[in-house]
């Protein structure tokens, strides 16, 4: 990981004494709200429907034990004891106080962390695949150039007012779960045939209103001109992105609006202004950045194959859990580990003090003190030793931390919703838990194989719904809560935004709606089919014939 130096340091705690002088002027009247707003806005702090909520970075998705264990008492002394895992892989509290605000963000920075652009019209928190640095599919860790570009984007003062929220994601790996895609500005990093660090980029993707599947502008540059090129474009979308309609200022309008050749012709004009310049990066500095990413020293293990297999033989339990939560590590006698948060009645992504604490343990007991925060808003241990997977799921049943439903159905991508959320049309949290109560039957789950069900509250698309292989968006209708249907969608390689069905549902006919879905999905479906694969080859028609008729 990253370890701030005396700057660093210097830079956050300056933030965390002026947020605290500012918020004091705001609680003693002397700032109004709107002049209020940008500054708690840059400092990761909005104002929901109940109370504030505080956002903070994690970036890139990693943190260290003691840095989970900091948040954790975070959430027990100034909230009400659980957090919140985005899938923008950060962290959410959801019921601080105003006025302790300025004391979680001097804990934050005595771990080495902040909140500063998690929310805000500038760069937010850089992304990247979960498994970054130890999955058997990587080509290059992109973690290094995640770091690079957070370092270059924070407090940048050409690129701190933008059009509207701008986010980076950096995938490494032959299989994206970055999904780059989806993204403002989606990078793949990889080798060259010589050991060149080059780098592909997608620009205009997005969700939200308009989704968008990102277009390829460049392929094959260099590593040393990453941040010129990333300049070039932030300035062409900077000063050509619309600031008259908040609805129409993100960067896919742009692209749209140029055309893909004229937008790279517009890029490259700039980027030709820049080769040269202080941005570009140099082979010491890019291999200091790498340095902090080294692979531990592993000690040489047995594969442990052997008696994973008879530990599995003996425990169905256990064996579901490996087999779904379990990924291949790319150096042998180790693997990596999803710990599941999707249990029927907790809202997805809620994690207690008390898990966190133990996330952390388990980090330093059976790897070397790190976590991920996946996308799907699960935890992630990166280095387990195979031969520990046994004792650990022992551990995690205990926590409720061993739901072995990663990529399943219950596997639920949910935003926050109306209930907590002031822009969200309906809530996400019960129709999350109507359908995991529907469907928790585990044979059941394991026969439809994979499937993502994304939902979001909104159409700010919070809960990735375009993207879900079934999308569920929260409607308004003459001050009714409904729920618009969507299939097909996917945000990984070959990705795809989904269609929608039809008219919308209400709450209490979503899991009858699903179950329809899915009973098209097994009559329908070939042999070792997935269920995107037979929606992209019977198309939606099957389902939209069956989903009305059911519902009439």
């Amino acid at each position: 990981m990253y370890q701030y130096d005396q700057f660093d340091h210097q830079f956050v705690a300056e933030r965390v004494a002026n947020y605290r002088a500012q918020t004091a002027r705001f609680l003693a009247g002397e700032l109004g709200e709107e002049q209020f707003q940008h500054i708690r806005l840059r400092n990761g702090l909005y104002l929901q429907r109940l109370a504030p909520m505080l956002r903070v970075a994690v970036p890139y998705g990693t943190l260290s034990s003691r840095q989970l264990r900091a948040l954790a008492a975070i959430a027990r002394d100034f909230d009400r004891g659980y957090g919140h895992l985005s899938t923008r892989q950060n962290m959410q509290y959801n019921w601080p106080d105003l006025a302790d605000v300025p004391d979680i963000l001097e804990a934050l920075a005595a771990v080495e962390m902040h909140a500063i652009q998690t929310s805000g019209n500038c760069i937010r928190n850089v992304t990247t695949d979960q498994f970054a640095g130890v999955a058997a599919d990587e080509l290059l860790d992109p973690r290094p150039y995640c770091e690079i570009i957070r370092q270059w984007s924070t407090s940048h003062p050409e690129f701190d007012w933008l059009p509207r929220k701008f986010k980076i994601a950096v995938t490494g790996a032959r299989y994206d779960r970055a999904a780059v895609d989806v993204h403002d500005i989606g990078l793949h990093v990889y080798l060259d045939d010589n050991g060149e660090r080059l780098v592909d980029v997608k620009v205009g993707g997005g969700l939200g209103r308009t989704p968008v599947i990102g277009r390829v502008i460049r392929r094959g540059l260099p590593m040393t001109h990453l941040l010129t090129y990333l300049e070039a474009i932030m300035r062409v979308y900077n000063r050509y992105g619309r600031r008259d309609n908040k609805f129409k200022a993100r960067i896919k309008i742009l692209v749209r609006a140029m055309g893909e050749e004229g937008f790279r012709e517009k890029v490259d004009a700039e980027w030709s202004e820049l080769e040269g310049s202080p941005s570009t990066l140099t082979e010491e500095e890019i291999s200091r950045i790498e340095s902090f990413f080294e692979a531990p020293k592993y000690p040489e293990l047995e594969d442990g194959i052997e008696s994973l297999a008879q530990q599995r033989l003996e425990n169905p339990a256990f064996s579901r859990w490996v087999e779904n939560n379990v990924a291949p590590h790319k150096v042998s006698g180790y693997a990596v580990v999803t710990l599941s948060t999707k249990v029927t009645g907790i809202p997805p992504g809620d994690v207690t003090d008390r898990q966190m604490e133990d996330v952390a343990d388990w980090a330093d007991d059976y790897g070397f003190g790190e976590i991920r925060i996946a996308h799907e808003q699960n935890f992630v241990l990166p280095d387990v030793p195979v031969k520990s997977l046994f004792p650990l799921w022992e551990r995690a049943l205990q926590a409720q931390l061993a739901e072995p439903n990663v990529g399943l159905l219950t596997d639920i991508i949910c935003c926050p919703g109306g209930d907590y959320c002031s822009l969200a049309n309906a809530k996400s949290i019960p129709v999350a838990e109507a359908i995991q109560q529907r469907f928790e039957d585990y044979d059941y789950l394991h026969d439809l194989g994979p499937i993502d069900i994304n939902i979001s509250g909104c159409m700010n698309a919070c809960g990735h719904h375009h993207v879900g292989h079934i999308g569920i968006l929260g409607v308004d209708k003459k001050g009714e809560e409904f729920y618009q249907i969507s299939l097909g969608g996917s945000p990984a390689d070959e990705s795809s935004l989904g269609r929608i069905v039809g008219p919308s549902f209400s709450r209490a006919d979503m899991p009858d709606v699903i179950a329809t879905i899915l009973d098209v999905y097994v009559d329908l479906r070939g042999d070792e089919e997935t269920f995107l694969e037979t929606y992209r080859r019977v198309g939606i028609e099957p389902f939209k014939e069956r989903i009305y008729v059911s519902a009439d």
